[in-house]
């Protein structure tokens, strides 16, 4: 049965949310109602979202990525995975490709 929730503390949708959302100076109305939920529940619904009472669908969740600017495997990613895939995301399509030729060099090194 799938659950809608975060209860368990493991996820971390609701902690990465609210730091991408800090980060861009957002409220939470704000940043709701950017990413096309409803103006009249945008604030509670990313209340609920930041505090774990709910989870995101996936469609909404790419919606808040792409307001954030973060890859949505960023909200379920691991605190290193997390950094790694934002400093990803920040370079350019030229650099990342480099990137990934440099990673798996060192792998075949290995």
């Amino acid at each position: 049965m799938l659950n809608n929730s975060a209860d368990d503390m493991s996820c971390p949708v609701p902690r990465r949310l609210k730091h991408a959302r800090v980060q861009r100076e957002l409220s939470q109305r704000s940043l709701g109602i950017a990413a096309g939920i409803d103006v009249a529940s945008a604030s509670a619904r990313m209340n609920q979202y930041e505090r774990g009472k709910h989870v995101p669908d996936y469609e909404t969740l790419c919606q808040l990525a792409l307001v954030l600017d973060v890859p949505v495997p960023y909200f379920y990613a691991n605190d290193m995975e997390a950094e790694l895939l934002l400093d990803m995301a920040s370079l350019s399509n030229d650099q990342q490709s480099l990137v990934r030729g440099l990673v798996k060099r060192i792998n075949f090194n290995l």
